[in-house]
């Protein structure tokens, strides 16, 4: 059994943010793949069903970003899952933005969540879906906070919706084989 944990920030002002790059592609995924979030458990909205063949649980921490740790742990706790069950999806700004890289272990980049899950853990050798939110170009960008929790422009969510959700499954299907 899997753990796609997908991070973000809970609340409508927080919604359609770069932050929330993790929430919005694992709703894409739980979408296509007919999965139902069943509602609160571990600090966090849970789901579970099948991705790509694998017995799944899908996880939204409700915790905000700096505190995501808490709700993955729990979970990890609660269904006695090893580092090998835990793939985290995530916005990244030095990912260009629509791009989607998959990383195993390493440190936290400078991701509060990735920071915080690794401190709750005490694991570091986790999967991570980076997704590409780029970085700020223009002054007026702001710097890289705010343009983190800026939110998509309309032309970025439907290649979020699309190319980068495909993308994501493609990486997933890899990273299933190698651990078969």
């Amino acid at each position: 059994m899997k753990l796609l944990v997908g991070l973000g920030n809970p609340g409508p002002k927080y919604e359609l943010t770069r932050h929330n790059a993790g929430f919005l592609v694992l709703d894409q995924i739980a979408d296509q793949c007919g999965i139902q979030w069943e509602g609160q458990k571990f600090q966090g909205e849970f789901g579970k069903g099948q991705i790509l063949g694998e017995a799944c649980l899908l996880l939204k921490p409700n915790t905000f970003m700096n505190l995501s740790g808490r709700s993955v742990s729990q979970a990890m706790r609660f269904y006695k899952l090893g580092v090998d069950d835990l793939l985290v999806f995530h916005d990244d700004i030095d990912v260009p933005f629509g791009k989607v890289k998959a990383k195993m272990g390493g440190g936290h980049g400078g991701n509060n969540g990735i920071r915080s899950i690794i401190a709750e853990t005490g694991l570091k050798d986790f999967v991570r879906i980076k997704l590409g939110v780029g970085r700020p170009q223009k002054p007026e960008d702001g710097q890289v906070s705010d343009w983190v929790l800026s939110r998509f422009s309309q032309e970025e969510l439907d290649v979020l919706a699309k190319d980068m959700v495909q993308d994501a499954m493609v990486r997933l299907d890899s990273i299933y084989k190698q651990k078969r």
